[in-house]
């Protein structure tokens, strides 16, 4: 399959930055023109889509409410996988409504954010976790701010809670959505006296494989070379994917009754529906297949109408899905673990809340993460909060609740 959204292999990014050279640079611009903002036709009314130009290598697509006032408090909207800037058009004018200037942008490898490069075999390392913070960070000053609330869905919660992290002094507030933040990767401590040296960690991927049926890891998957093709060309086609997807990963499939896992062995972890934990011989568009809502359940999904999955599906049919994919193929590597131990012991100390469905195995996947975050992750949790009628993506299934718990959260954190 030919790279969307993407250099040829000539061109091919090998260095960490996000940011290409002049020659990489000018071939971008010629591959990836800047793509014009959204039509106010595709939006709700008081919502504005714009481009940024000048972060981080990027030029920046934006949805934003509560513009027109300046000096406004900011609230910075990060999304997560399969989703976009678009994801949180429910909540963008509530929390403007309530005196903020809210922004989220398309993420780099994501939608009408242009001068990223994402063939499987670029370098992945401009879609690594300090170079999707230094992404924010660069969108907050060009917007000309010095201090920011962030919350992040999904990727966009492991993204959000690095930025709070990393610079508690322009993210000062943080609300992390379905992915709980258990804190950095440890370093080694008082192992210097150590005769023997430490067992090897198990092999979760061989353990999962040699179970009875075989499984396999859902990120292992996303990282893998055929995923995207696996996904954007399958047989039933991309909206019909995305549909089942996103339909499998909610509170209307009747199936989801998460619980938490007693530890993160294979046996344990394959307690997890195939979305999480797949059989190994089946790609993701085949799993979530068996699972199509009818036609009669499709027309009362009242969270997502046909005609708004449409905008989802027309994006990723344009851009390709391997921009997304590159976040998954640095997160299962040991590659960038180490200066992610630069914040080994560090927490985040800024106030945090912690917002999921009810029904979002998602709250599960990594055993022992939501009381991390709440006891050791987060120094100063002000809410954790389960939302009824919700599976994974709370802010579309219920944004009035959604809405209504984030801002109790931020107008007390301000």
């Amino acid at each position: 399959m030919p790279p969307r959204n993407a250099l040829d292999s000539r061109a091919r990014n090998q260095r960490l930055g996000g940011a290409p050279d002049a020659k990489h640079a000018t071939e971008i611009t010629e591959r990836n023109p800047v793509l014009a903002p959204l039509n106010e036709s595709v939006l709700p009314h008081g919502i504005r889509s714009r481009l940024v130009p000048g972060i981080n290598g990027l030029t920046v697509h934006l949805l934003e409410a509560g513009f027109e006032t300046p000096h406004r408090p900011l609230v910075l909207l990060i999304h997560g996988f399969p989703e976009l800037a678009f994801s949180w058009r429910k909540l963008l004018l509530p929390l403007a409504e309530a005196g903020f200037h809210a922004v989220a942008p398309d993420l780099r490898g994501y939608g009408r954010t242009t001068g990223w490069i994402a063939d499987f075999d670029d370098d992945v390392a401009p879609f690594r976790l300090l170079n999707l913070v230094r992404d924010a960070l660069g969108l907050v000053s060009t917007l000309g701010y010095r201090r920011t609330s962030v919350v992040g869905h999904d990727v966009g919660s492991v993204v959000a809670a690095w930025c709070a992290l990393i610079r508690p002094d322009v993210f000062n507030s943080v609300a992390l959505m379905s992915a709980p933040f258990g804190g950095p990767p440890a370093l080694p401590f008082d192992t210097h006296a150590t005769a023997q040296p430490a067992p090897p960690s198990p092999d979760i991927d061989a353990d999962l494989a040699a179970l009875n049926p075989p499984r396999k890891h859902y990120q292992r998957y996303f990282a893998s070379r055929e995923a995207e093709t696996d996904i954007v060309d399958c047989p039933q086609g991309l909206h019909d994917f995305l549909r089942a997807y996103y339909h499998v990963k909610s509170a209307d499939w009747a199936a989801n009754q998460p619980f938490p896992l007693a530890n993160g062995s294979a046996t344990e972890l394959a307690k997890m529906p195939t979305y999480y934990v797949m059989d190994r011989d089946r790609g993701m568009a085949a799993t979530v297949a068996a699972h199509m809502p009818s036609e009669a359940e499709i027309a009362a999904c009242g969270w997502l109408p046909d005609d708004e999955l449409r905008f989802y599906s027309g994006e990723f049919a344009r851009t390709g899905l391997q921009g997304g994919l590159q976040f998954y193929r640095g997160a299962i590597s040991s590659r960038f673990v180490p200066e992610l131990q630069l914040f080994s012991g560090r927490a985040i100390d800024v106030p945090s809340c912690f917002i999921a469905g009810a029904s979002d195995w998602g709250i599960y996947q990594s055993p022992g993460a939501v009381e991390a975050m709440q006891g050791v992750g987060c120094t100063d949790m002000r809410m954790c909060r389960f939302v009824e009628g919700a599976g994974h993506w709370v802010q579309q299934e219920q944004p009035r609740v959604v809405s209504a718990l984030l801002l109790q959260f931020l107008t007390g954190a301000k």
